[in-house]
C-alpha cells in the first residue's frame, strides 16, 4: 500500500509523549470491587424491569447486579454473555444513557441511573482476565455455515453456530477480525488492544474458522459460498462512504472519517498519526463525532463539527455531543457544505445555513480548513446481494433474506438501529433460526 502523502499543515507529533497517553487513556476507568459493590446496591432489582425492555439484547440485568450484589462477579458475567457474547465491548461503546440506563428506575426517580454499563464491564472484564470460556459446544451436526464479515453482527452469529455445533467458516475483507468494534471505534472507548483480546476469548469456543482479506464481490461471492456451505449469513456492514456533493470536494485534505478513525486505530504510536491544524468535520453521527474529538485529542488548534440539522436531530446521543463540547469542539448546526476553497489543497470550507426543513437562508459561513472529514453515512458495497429494502438488504424478523439458505444482520440489513449492541441481537437472533432451519426446527 502506497503511503499517504499530506499537506504541510496536516502533520503528526503535535504533542509530547505524555499527553498522548493522557488524551487516549480510558475515557470511563474501570469500577474496583468495592466501587462495584456499592454500585449494585442501588438496584431495585426490578421485577418487571424497564432496563431489561430497553437492552437490544434483553439481557437480565437485575439478576446479573445481583450476582455482582452478592459477590459472584463471573455468575454475572455468563448471565450478560448468555444473551450478548459481546458484552465486553457493549458495556464499553453501547449508549446506554439512552437505553437500559434511561429506562432505569433509578433515573425516573433520582435522575441518576444504576451504573448499568459500568457494572456490565465490570463482570465481564473479570470473567474474560481468567482466560475461560463459559460455553462449551454441543455435538457436532455436520453442517457448515458461512459468515460474511467479522464485525459484531458476525462474530455473534458465528459464536452462536459454533455453540450449537456447527462449523462456521467467517469471511472478512480486513487483515485483522473486530470490524467496527476494531477498526471504527474511538481509541479511547476501547483502549489496551480490548477489541481483538475480546475476538481471542470469543474463538476459544471452538469451530469457527477466520478467513482474512476476503472480500464479498472480490475473493467470494455468493453464489459460491452458497454451493459450498448449508447456510449463508451477511454481516459485512457498510464498506462505502457517502460522497460530500460540494464543488472542490476532491481537494487534497478532503478525506473520510471512518479512514481517520481507522488509522488512528492500528496506529501503534500516536505520535505519528498526522492532523491538520484547523479541522472541521462534516456529520452529525457517532463516526462524525470520534473523529472530532480525536482530532482535537491528537492537538488540533481548531475542530468544528457542522451538522445540517439541529443538535435534536443528530445520531450521536447528547452524551457524545456534550463529550465533543467538552473536549473544545465547537458544534456549528443547520449548515450545510457548498464549496471547498484552495489551490489543489483545502483552505476554507463554505457553508449554507438552512431551516429546519432544508431550505437555504441565504447566509452562509466560511471556515478555515486544512483538513476536512466527511462523516455523513455509509453504504452498501457488494454485487450479486439478495433483494434490497432501500439502501441495505431486506430481512425479516428473523434475518432471512430473499434468497433461500442466506441470512443478514447488523448494518448491511435493514432491521433496527446501526448499533453495536443491535448487530449482535441480530447475528444472534438469525444464528438461532439458521439452527432451526438446518436442523428440521429444532432451536
Amino acid at each position: 500500500m502506497a503511503e499517504k502523502v499530506f499537506e504541510p499543515g496536516i502533520q503528526a507529533g503535535r504533542l509530547n509523549a505524555d499527553a498522548y497517553e493522557s488524551h487516549f487513556s480510558d475515557l470511563h476507568p474501570p469500577l474496583d470491587a468495592h466501587e462495584a459493590a456499592v454500585a449494585a446496591d442501588r438496584c431495585y432489582f426490578c421485577h418487571d424491569a424497564p432496563c431489561i425492555t430497553a437492552c437490544p439484547t434483553d439481557i437480565d440485568i437485575p439478576l446479573f447486579i445481583r450476582q455482582i450484589a452478592t459477590g459472584t462477579p463471573d455468575a454475572a458475567a455468563k448471565t450478560i454473555l448468555s444473551q450478548n457474547i459481546m458484552g465486553g465491548m457493549c458495556a464499553r461503546v453501547c449508549p446506554t444513557e439512552q437505553l437500559c440506563e434511561q429506562a432505569c428506575v433509578r433515573e425516573e426517580a433520582e435522575g441518576k441511573p444504576v451504573l448499568i454499563g459500568q457494572l456490565q464491564r465490570y463482570a465481564t472484564d473479570h470473567l474474560q482476565a481468567q482466560g475461560v470460556h463459559p460455553f462449551t459446544r454441543a455435538a457436532a451436526t455436520g453442517k457448515t455455515v458461512a459468515v460474511v464479515g467479522a464485525g459484531p453482527a458476525g462474530l455473534s452469529a458465528a459464536h452462536r453456530l459454533a455453540m450449537l455445533g456447527h462449523e462456521v467458516t467467517v469471511f472478512d475483507a480486513r487483515p485483522k477480525p473486530g470490524g467496527l468494534n476494531e477498526y471504527g471505534i474511538a481509541a479511547y472507548k476501547t483502549p489496551e488492544g480490548f477489541a481483538q483480546a475480546e475476538v481471542d476469548w470469543l474463538l476459544k469456543i471452538g469451530g469457527i474458522t477466520l478467513k482474512h482479506d476476503m472480500a464479498l464481490g472480490r475473493e467470494v461471492t455468493l453464489e459460491e459460498l452458497k454451493d459450498d456451505f448449508d447456510a449463508v449469513f451477511l454481516g459485512m456492514g457498510l464498506g462505502g462512504v457517502n460522497g460530500l456533493g460540494a464543488e472542490g470536494d476532491d481537494k487534497a485534505g478532503v478525506s473520510d472519517a471512518v479512514d481517520f478513525i481507522a488509522d488512528l486505530r492500528q496506529a501503534g504510536d500516536l505520535a505519528k498519526v498526522p492532523v491538520g491544524r484547523d479541522v472541521v468535520v462534516i456529520g452529525g453521527g457517532m463516526t462524525a463525532v470520534d473523529a472530532a474529538v480525536q482530532a482535537k485529542l491528537l492537538g488540533a488548534l481548531n475542530v468544528t463539527l457542522v451538522y445540517r440539522r439541529g443538535r435534536e436531530r443528530m445520531n450521536a446521543s447528547p452524551f457524545e455531543q456534550d463529550l465533543a463540547a467538552s473536549k473544545g469542539v465547537r458544534i456549528v448546526t443547520h449548515a450545510v457544505p457548498m464549496k471547498v476553497i484552495g489551490n489543489g489543497a483545502v483552505r476554507e470550507i463554505e457553508f449554507e445555513y438552512v431551516n429546519d426543513d432544508m431550505t437555504p437562508t441565504g447566509q452562509t459561513l466560511t471556515l478555515a480548513a486544512d483538513q476536512v472529514f466527511k462523516a455523513i453515512g455509509q453504504t452498501l458495497e457488494g454485487v450479486g446481494l439478495p433483494e434490497l429494502a432501500g439502501k441495505k438488504i431486506r430481512v425479516d424478523s428473523s434475518g432471512r433474506t430473499s434468497v433461500a439458505g442466506v441470512w443478514a444482520g447488523g448494518d448491511c440489513a435493514s432491521g433496527g438501529d446501526d448499533l453495536t449492541v443491535t448487530a449482535v441481537a441480530e447475528g444472534r437472533d438469525a444464528a438461532m433460526d439458521i439452527h432451526a432451519a438446518l436442523t428440521g426446527g429444532n432451536a
